[in-house]
């Protein structure tokens, strides 16, 4: 059977699974925290080089649900570094155009972090060059749930519909391509919805180590393949600019 997915043909959603800070502070005797620290440097070359590999929504993977059983003061380093990025940042985003949106829960973070992300999300709302998506306190199961859960109320149902209730946005688009860093292989409860169709790129590279290069090769690798979306004729994106590693 035929699938009834559109295939996309404006600029690309990529969602990142961010892993591999503590492994790569830990092999270099340092501690986790200082890791994640990295980690954020790493958030910034990524975001900033997004634009110009043609990504329009970028979805990064900052702190599942089941992250809160991390040791509580890695956990409240983490929580610590959200508040410096939210406090920090928005002036950058601004600048280069990028609309901040976080997703997945807000009622479980320490006080006063919903409130600065309710501010740094209108601050930037008028960003047109990149739409940053951060998950935090994220799961796409509990996501998936909820939306059915809304949808019971309702007499009809499409695909669209329902996608709007688990992602919260009308029109989002779905993911075209997934990157796992660190050499782990799996999900983990990342974006099983708007993933349906995405493609995966796994890499060995630590989050806090990825750079424009490697970027560029997990896009040169998604635009080498061939995308039939359920059908029998492929459809391959058009290129984009690459980048090397400096």
């Amino acid at each position: 059977m035929q699938s009834d997915v559109t295939p996309p043909d404006d600029k690309l959603h990529v969602g990142i699974i961010m892993d591999g800070n503590g492994r790569w502070a830990t092999r270099r005797g340092l501690s986790r925290a200082r890791g994640h620290e990295a980690g954020v440097e790493a958030i910034r070359r990524i975001v900033e080089i997004a634009p110009r590999h043609g990504i329009g929504t970028l979805t990064l993977y900052a702190f599942s649900t089941d992250n809160w059983r991390r040791p509580r003061a890695e956990v409240a380093a983490l929580m610590t570094l959200l508040r410096f990025y939210l406090a920090n940042e928005v002036q950058s985003l601004v600048k280069n155009g990028v609309r901040l949106s976080v997703i997945g829960r807000r009622d479980r973070l320490p006080e006063g972090i919903a409130t600065a992300i309710s501010r740094a999300e209108a601050a930037t709302s008028d960003g047109r060059a990149l739409h940053l998506r951060i998950a935090v306190d994220y799961s796409a199961r509990d996501a998936i749930l909820n939306a059915a859960a809304k949808a019971a109320a309702l007499t009809s149902l499409t695909r669209e519909a329902f996608s709007q209730l688990v992602t919260g946005e009308v029109g989002l688009r779905d993911v075209d391509l997934i990157i796992r860093t660190s050499g782990e292989k799996r999900l983990s409860d990342f974006l099983l919805w708007e993933g349906a169709y995405a493609e995966l790129h796994f890499t060995e590279r630590m989050w806090p180590e990825f750079d424009a290069a490697d970027l560029a090769e997990a896009l040169a690798s998604f635009h080498g393949r061939e995308r039939r979306f359920g059908g029998l004729q492929a459809i391959v994106p058009a290129e984009v600019p690459s980048l090397s590693r400096a």
